[in-house]
């Protein structure tokens, strides 16, 4: 069944989500839910290609990605940044010391917010045309 239409669904909440955290002071949840919209989106399109994309690297699936359609090396340079903030933001033992939560900013959480954003435009761009 062809289910893109949720996992854009899904990449838009979590972006929503991620302004949320931001908002209220959870960087590194922000961060995290920045990442997770990203990847989402992207899953989204090869949903909608009846394709399956596996892992949680948004720089790998866009990657993949890039072998039928147009990625701009300013995007995988943005699934790179987001992929960083995968594991580190929820995990005190990803850190030396202190919490996770202690680790990041509201600077790079309006970072990543923005560059989820540009991955999910790219990818409602690529379902409209499929």
């Amino acid at each position: 069944m062809e289910r893109s239409q949720d996992w854009f669904f899904e990449a838009e909440s979590d972006l929503e989500h991620a302004r949320s955290d931001l908002k209220h002071g959870f960087y590194n949840w922000a961060c995290f839910s920045a990442q997770q919209a990203a990847e989402k989106a992207v899953k989204a399109v090869f949903q909608k290609k009846g394709a399956e994309a596996w892992g949680h690297s948004v720089y790998d699936l866009l990657k993949e990605l890039a072998q039928a359609h147009d990625v701009y090396e300013d995007l995988l340079e943005a699934g790179l940044e987001l992929d960083k903030a995968y594991i580190p933001t929820r995990y005190p033992n990803a850190h030396p010391s202190g919490s996770a939560r202690s680790r990041y900013t509201a600077g790079e959480a309006e970072r990543l917010i923005a560059l989820a954003e540009k991955i999910i435009k790219f990818c409602e761009g690529l379902l409209s045309t499929l």
